[in-house]
């Protein structure tokens, strides 16, 4: 299981800047090792997001996002003490979900 996301929500005026940094590795399937094979492809291709249980965002990636990616959005109606959920799904079926409290 990959290590937690690290989740920030903070609120300012109507709205909320949520900052997620996921931990995966991310591999394209197109990078090889050092004996010069392919090194499978593994990464993320479903972000969701929740506030308070209520889909907000979702997002579909694929192997050109970066190892370890940082996604920032903002969520219009939040207010301090709603809870934040991330869930990501990899193509090995692998997935995480943190939960954040907006502050």
């Amino acid at each position: 299981m990959a290590d937690p996301m690290r989740i920030r929500a903070q609120v300012s005026g109507d709205k909320a800047t949520v900052r997620v940094l996921m931990s995966h590795e991310m591999e394209s399937g197109q990078r090889k090792d050092a004996a010069g094979k392919l090194v499978p492809a593994h990464f993320i291709q479903e972000v969701e997001a929740k506030l308070n249980g209520n889909t907000i965002m979702t997002a579909e990636w694929g192997p050109s996002v970066s190892k370890n990616p940082f996604l920032q959005f903002f969520v219009k109606g939040a207010k301090a003490g709603d809870k934040i959920a991330v869930t990501w799904k990899d193509n090995k079926g692998e997935s995480r979900t943190d939960e954040a409290t907006v502050s």
